[in-house]
């Protein structure tokens, strides 16, 4: 059964930091053919992509709105991947899911896992 399992979230002050992490269980294939990536969902928002990386981790992309505070990072050999979240804001408050699809197939799970509640507040 494929799963991808978030963690790492909880309540943090304005311009605190958290680490979370997806750990990647069951897919078809091995990891390091997947491109991961990290989206958010606030509160009567859309889901939104926040950071990608590639299946080295030689490559990676953000959203405008995190650049230069956020870094995304994988572990091929732990199947799994990272989000440093530094400078939180307020406007960061959201659960945090993360994706996977396959390079060459374009595969990705049917199902998102259950996501991380992040909250910035003070």
């Amino acid at each position: 059964q494929v799963q991808l399992v978030e963690s790492g979230g909880g309540l943090v002050q304005p311009g605190g930091s958290l680490r979370l992490s997806c750990a990647a269980f069951g897919l078809p294939s091995t990891f390091r053919m997947y491109r991961m990536s990290w989206y958010r969902q606030a509160p009567g928002k859309e889901r939104g992509l926040v950071a990608g990386i590639s299946t080295d981790g030689g490559s990676t992309n953000y959203a405008e709105s995190v650049k230069g505070r956020f870094t995304i990072s994988r572990d091929n050999a732990k199947k799994t991947v990272y989000l440093q979240m530094n400078s939180l804001k307020p406007e960061d408050t959201a659960v945090y899911y993360c994706n996977a699809r396959h390079v060459v197939t374009g595969w990705s799970p049917q199902d998102w896992g259950q996501g991380t509640q992040v909250t910035v507040s003070s």
